[in-house]
């Protein structure tokens, strides 16, 4: 039998690969699906035998046809072949539920994997054939159209130079797959890439093959369901992960891609030494306390300690690099004065002669040895004072003061060779190591403090109350409560950390639940009493404090409480230390929870253009941090679609954004992917700030608001709040069904995160996440929150006599609307009324279960009908065929597991509830977010 990725001839598969539409485009992917699914069947056979393969085929081809009968409106067709399936499942034992639970699961990983290669193959489709000259979200594309709309060069270098993009890694809600399962992705994510070579032999393409078989053989005997919650170190390892897989390496080739980008549309010959600096680096995971009580001040001391490592190790291997191929001798070429003073200067310290250090070691190469000096202070720096034993001749030399320090040291090689005939050499060997070291610094990514305002105005309360008292009275103060304790050791640990010599390494004081002035105030007097510096002095950038509102009433508050705080004389005295930076944090999640989806985006929207309007009138420069979370439902969808839908005039070229721990693997697992990313922000944040649509005369989707169009959305949001609180926030029957017709309840036993999964105490809005409110809804098939109370609001104002009118060309010309409307299409789409049918059978309250699912169902079959109506379509997802392909293609694998998943959760709640339930259920949660690409 010839290897399963043989082609007819390999010309074929070059076509495929420079295809630009139609099947060919897509037959790369069909094939990698249809032979991993094979291998896995070949997999299953073996390891859990003939029996387990025969159920698994049965279930999907029973989804199959299910599917096809209700595309085809044979509703009781559809039904019967849902009945007869769940009267199969019933009929297994919890063990082979939850083989067949793993089996689905692992389909969903081979096919997550296929589709991720197949957009590194149409990355590469589009360079080859030029698409990315005119490609939305890529640089070119962008620079193309600002060149077209009369643009200069210069222009264009000056937004560049004002773009600061921060990917923020969160650890909430954490990837559900182990970190050994995501090295398991990583090597057969290799041998998929290596099958896209061409030409292999058959003798080649037969070993791929055979390895692709042994990898997925060691996944399925892999537990893909941890036996115990993942610890915050566990957390900060996954995130630090990605700086080696992809971050590290990603960097040359994304700035060369912008230095090519500016040569091909503006011709401009630029090095990417001299590009500006237009990304860093920030993180959650060890600094977030917010609800997680294992985030302890201890682990943010060693968060940093561990990020320090991987930068360290990340350095030597790239000074080590320069130094094994920088053997410039100078007998062949000099070296600058200005290198040799220095060396003389370091060796002067060590109190020896340059022989009486090095003997023979690189002798005539000064590059070689000033670079072994900088590597031996840079060891001294970052790791405590300690040198590699290689490096103990030059343990006495100092350990850098800053990173600037190490900065000028690297320039001065720099530029030595680009005096001396070596710019080739300083670009290949010492920019790469120079761009890294420019974004990375000493400290790897900043790391954020956060923890709720209720908790820090307890603890100074607590101990202005203690204090005050105890000193009246004579007596010795009494000892604060615990979570009083720990915020102020937290604070403690600050500045200690900011004392070791990298106080650049904590900025900012996120502050959840803000509410008022005073919230922001409290963490400047914390920060003081525990000794931290909240202004900016010298190389410390100080302690921002930085207000998160998070509910729609806070949202509404946040410019009048900002314009109260920046115009007190006080604040403007720090605000003045930090050059008059402010930066200002906008949650979606909670916003969602509180309003929903409509009026979220409208009034997240809204605050972010007051919130400028006020920083330009106190003269503030504003940074917005943007609480994104993965799923629709909590701020997730196309990151470039939602930065260009940014109030016009309201981006001042920095955002923050969150990356949530869901969606880090699917961006940042690559180079090529990391690389796509990172460059479609930047594209997204250049064609924001510049606009270029709003110069072309006959430009569309300028940005600009019309005001019938701010009139309109005002309307929608009113409407669509009022009917989202009445028959969500405000109806107690909605809780109780979704504790019983989801698994909400045994999200803790998925064990995929640090964080307890819920609040204590009893169910109610206020005390519940809204990770696990999305997280729910989004398990039962519903994914309520993407769009419940949109299609009421929709449909009332298309009553109105050019409703329909100002809707569509809303759609057409208005990036907020046509990115709300596109991210509640696709939660429609992946949502399932069918099989939530079945979730709702679990509530006991027959009459309650029908007035809740009732009232959801109308809604979802409203808004389904109001996107259709608006966007022009005859089905969901019709103008994204990529998309609408590939949940077609999951559908046969999550609709058994979720099957399955209701039956064992009505087996539990019939009084099983076992050890080996739990991990079957858990194992469908797993299954199912890797399914629909959503944890929660």
């Amino acid at each position: 039998m010839p290897p399963l990725w043989k082609p007819e001839n390999w010309p074929s598969r070059l076509a495929e690969l420079e295809a630009r539409s139609g099947d060919l485009k897509e037959a790369p992917l069909r094939r990698d699906v249809r032979s991993l699914g094979t291998l896995l069947g070949d997999v299953l056979r073996e390891q859990a035998g003939e029996d387990l393969y025969a159920k698994v085929e049965e279930l999907r081809q029973s989804a199959i046809r299910r599917r096809e009968a209700q595309a085809g409106s044979a509703i009781d067709e559809a039904e019967t072949l849902m009945q007869s399936t769940v009267f199969k499942i019933s009929g297994f034992s919890v063990e082979q539920a939850y083989q067949l639970g793993r089996a689905f699961g692992f389909y969903f990983e081979l096919i997550n994997l296929a589709e991720t290669n197949h957009r590194k193959r149409r990355r590469l489709s589009s360079q080859l054939t030029g698409d990315t000259h005119s490609q939305r979200g890529t640089l070119r594309g962008t620079l193309s159209a600002m060149r077209r709309a009369g643009i200069s060069a210069g222009a264009a270098m000056e937004w560049l130079g004002r773009i600061c993009v921060v990917p923020v890694f969160t650890a909430h809600p954490t990837e559900v797959a182990r970190r050994s399962v995501m090295f398991k992705r990583r090597r057969i994510a290799d041998l998929l890439e290596q099958l896209d070579k061409i030409p292999i032999s058959d003798e080649g393409l037969e070993q791929l093959q055979q390895q692709l078989t042994a990898e997925i053989t060691a996944l399925w005997q892999t537990d893909e369901v941890r036996s115990r919650k993942p610890t915050v170190y566990d957390e900060i390892q996954m995130g630090l992960d990605f700086y080696e897989s992809s971050l590290f390496a990603t960097l040359t080739p994304l700035y060369q891609e912008i230095a090519d980008a500016l040569a091909s549309e503006y011709g401009m010959e630029i090095e990417i030494a001299d590009l500006p600096l237009m990304l860093r680096f920030g993180s959650w995971i060890g600094g977030d306390r917010d609800g997680n009580p294992f985030v302890t001040p201890q682990i943010t001391r060693d968060a940093i300690q561990l990020a320090r490592a991987h930068l360290l190790g990340e350095y030597r291997r790239q000074i080590q690099l320069v130094i094994d191929l920088l053997t410039a001798s100078t007998q062949q070429a000099p070296v600058s004065e200005a290198l040799r003073n220095r060396l003389t200067e370091y060796i002067g310290r060590l109190n020896l002669t340059e022989e009486a250090v090095f003997g023979a070691q690189f002798e005539f190469e000064s590059y070689r040895r000033i670079l072994a000096c900088i590597l031996a202070r840079l060891e001294k720096t970052l790791s405590a004072d300690k040198v590699a034993e290689e490096n103990s001749s030059l343990a006495a030399l100092p350990a850098y003061g800053s990173a600037r320090e190490f900065l000028a040291d690297l320039d001065l090689v720099r530029s030595s060779l680009v005096e001396h005939r070596g710019l080739r050499l300083a670009q290949t060997l010492l920019d790469p190591l120079l761009l890294i070291a420019r974004t990375f610094g000493f400290h790897l990514h900043t790391l954020d403090i956060r923890q709720h305002a209720k908790l820090q105005r307890a603890a100074l309360d607590e101990a202005a109350a203690w204090s005050s008292e105890a000193a009246a009275d004579g007596r010795l103060p009494a000892p604060l409560s615990a979570p009083s304790a720990d915020v102020i050791e937290t604070f403690r640990a600050v500045a200690e950390i900011k004392a070791q010599g990298t106080p650049e390494t904590i900025r900012c004081c996120v502050i959840s639940g803000a509410t008022s002035v005073r919230d922001v105030v409290n963490v400047v007097w914390l920060a003081r009493l525990a000794g931290v510096r909240v202004e900016a002095e010298g190389e410390d950038p100080g302690l921002m404090p930085v207000p998160l509102f998070e509910s729609i009433e806070d949202l509404q508050n946040a410019p009048a409480v900002c314009r109260e705080l920046w115009s007190g004389p006080e604040y403007q005295r720090l605000l003045a230390s930090w050059e008059g930076h402010q930066e200002v944090m906008l949650g979606y999640s909670d916003s969602n929870k509180d309003g929903g989806m409509l009026t979220s985006t409208w009034e997240i929207f809204r605050a972010h253009r007051a919130l400028h309007e006020v920083a330009r009138e106190c003269g503030v420069h504003l940074r917005l941090f943007h609480g994104r979370g993965g799923t629709v439902g909590r701020g997730g969808g196309p990151t470039h679609r939602a930065i260009f839908a940014q109030p016009f005039g309201a981006f001042e070229g920095e955002i923050r954004i969150t990356e949530q721990g869901e969606v880090l693997n699917w961006k940042y697992s690559d180079v090529v992917l990391a690389e796509r990313n990172l460059e479609l922000m930047i594209a997204a944040c250049l064609d924001a700030l510049a606009r270029p649509n709003a110069l072309d005369p006959e430009g569309h989707r300028t940005g600009i608001l019309l005001p019938e169009w701010e009139a309109a959305f005002n309307e929608l949001s009113a409407d669509s709040f009022a009917f989202y609180r009445e028959s969500i926030i405000d109806d107690p029957e909605v809780l109780q069904y979704f504790e019983a017709a989801t698994p909400v309840g045994e999200l803790e036993n998925a064990k995929i995160g640090s964080r307890p999964a819920r609040r204590k105490g009893a169910l109610d809005f206020s005390n519940l996440r809204a990770i696990p409110w999305v997280f729910g809804w989004t398990q039962s098939r519903l994914l309520v929150p993407g769009w419940f109370g949109v299609g009421y609001a929709i449909q009332r104002y298309v009553r109105k006599p050019e409703g329909l009118g100002i809707l569509r060309l809303m759609m057409r010309e208005f990036p907020l609307f046509i990115d709300l409307i596109r991210n509640v299409e696709t939660a429609l789409a992946k949502a399932d009324l069918g099989i939530a049918r079945l979730y709702a059978a679990l509530v006991q309250d027959e009459e309650m279960r029908q007035r809740v699912f009732s009232k959801i169902e109308q809604e979802f079959n409203r808004t389904m009908e109001a996107v259709l109506l608006i966007t022009g379509q005859g089905e969901l997802l019709e103008t994204n065929q990529v998309l609408a392909r590939s949940i077609r293609l999951r559908n046969p694998y999550v609709d058994p597991m979720s099957l399955i998943q209701v039956d064992l959760l009505r087996r539990k709640r019939s009084g099983e509830d076992t050890d080996e339930v739990n991990r079957a259920i858990a194992g469908t949660i797993n299954g199912i977010a890797a399914g629909l690409r959503n944890t929660g």
